[in-house]
């Protein structure tokens, strides 16, 4: 029998709702069959903790007195350069934001002990940050400097706004080179002695929401620990690749852009990392629930880890040259066994995204709706699904023939010709 959100949120008002994560939904759907489990639960709660690079954060900081225009000046905190094109004192923070100099770096180097990431990580656990600012002065904001220690609590506003995050799917690198390799997935080891993943599987929220039935603008989730939204779809939403018959992609596809008050989250579920050799992320936690609508809905949000199919990219020639051709795929359960048989020869795995945490964010959420803490919402629209002709295209490249350095540039004495 097909129910609605609002049916299920009388549910969790009176405390009747029928709440499970997607990993116990596996096993019911096991023994009950799609059918009465179907009629039995009404929500099953998703969740992943993963590095997500297109992350940040923006802020108000309130005036100083006298007043200073930040917009259009230069401001870092704690060393990390802010993004200034905004009113007299809006900031943007990205995760992989770096210091110009730090010492740090010197005495590491390529390890980015410090970013943006762990700015936003440093705020949230309630520390004191150094912001520097330096402006050009006007009349109604004459103040040309700053530097002060700021904290959270201290904001206006403090919002964490990503861009693109909770990848519905995405590769398994390798390195076929003779030589370690360092990238976004991590150091890979020569030979293919090592593969790296990046999806909590079966918990995942958009493997469980395959075609986004359940998943769009407006939705309600968890975000760091506190209540966020989804915004809409993520940059490079891919809907349209090839799908296994559960509806699954067999490569990255779906991606969400989410918001939410930075103040109501946990350091524990924003943390800043580095990557040696690449740069400065923010691990994320995500949670969405999935109102079980009718038996479709259910059969998707049961999907298991031997039914999720991911490609094996090499990441030392073919990825850096987008000509990503696959050199064979596995699924999630094979992943996490620990090892992956690849052109014959047997690779050892290891997970970026924490599938612990993931499940930790699952039983949270689930909690929270048990305790009538957290109700489900009603997208206004829908996210782009197979159906959207949307396609991922690269950068096209117009060679620009006449060399001349642009003003802008000129005025910043940069010649556009090296």
């Amino acid at each position: 029998m097909a129910k609605t959100i609002r049916e299920i949120n009388e549910k969790i008002k009176h405390g009747k709702a029928v709440v499970v994560d997607a990993e116990e939904v596996i096993e019911m759907v096991r023994q009950k069959g799609i059918k009465q489990a179907a009629t039995e639960v009404d929500v099953v709660t998703t969740g992943t903790f993963a590095p997500m690079c297109s992350s940040g954060a923006y802020f108000n900081t309130g005036h100083s007195r006298p007043r200073i225009k930040l917009g259009g000046g230069r401001v870092t905190l704690n060393d990390v350069p802010a993004y200034t094109g905004f009113a007299a004192v809006d900031l943007f923070l990205g995760s992989t934001a770096l210091p110009e100099d730090d010492p740090r770096n010197r005495i590491y180097p390529g390890k980015f002990a410090y970013g943006g990431a762990h700015v936003i990580e440093d705020l949230v656990a309630g520390k004191d940050v150094r912001l520097v600012a330096q402006a050009y002065g006007t009349d109604c904001y004459p103040r040309r400097g700053l530097d002060s220690w700021i904290r959270l609590e201290d904001m206006n506003e403090a919002v964490l706004f990503n861009m693109r995050n909770a990848y519905q799917n995405y590769n398994v690198a390798v390195n076929l080179s003779d030589r370690v390799i360092h990238t976004y997935m991590g150091l890979l080891q020569p030979g293919m002695r090592n593969a790296t993943y990046c999806s909590a599987g079966q918990l995942s929220p958009l493997m469980n929401d395959p075609y986004y039935r359940t998943i769009g603008m407006g939705t309600a989730i968890f975000l760091g620990g506190g209540v966020g939204y989804i915004v809409g779809s993520g940059t490079q939403h891919n809907p349209t690749v090839p799908r296994g018959e559960n509806g699954v992609p067999r490569m990255g596809a779906g991606t969400l852009c989410v918001m939410g008050n930075l103040k109501q989250m946990s350091s524990r579920w924003l943390r800043g990392a580095s990557f040696t050799g690449y740069g400065t992320t923010l691990a994320v936690g995500i949670g969405v629930p999935i109102p079980i609508l009718d038996e479709e809905v259910l059969r998707f949000a049961s999907v298991q880890d031997a039914d999720i199919f991911a490609q094996v990219v090499d990441y030392s020639e073919a990825y850096p040259n987008c000509n990503p051709i696959s050199l064979g795929e596995v699924s999630y359960a094979q992943l996490k066994s620990g090892s992956i048989s690849v052109r014959g020869k047997k690779v050892k795995t290891a997970g970026l995204s924490s599938y612990a945490r993931a499940k930790e964010i699952a039983t949270i959420l689930r909690e929270w709706i048990l305790n009538g803490r957290f109700f489900l919402t009603e997208s206004s629209v829908s996210l782009p699904s197979v159906d959207s002709g949307i396609q991922f295209r690269p950068l096209t490249e117009r060679p620009v023939q006449n060399r001349a350095t642009p003003m802008g540039l000129q005025r910043l004495g940069v010649d556009s010709s090296i």
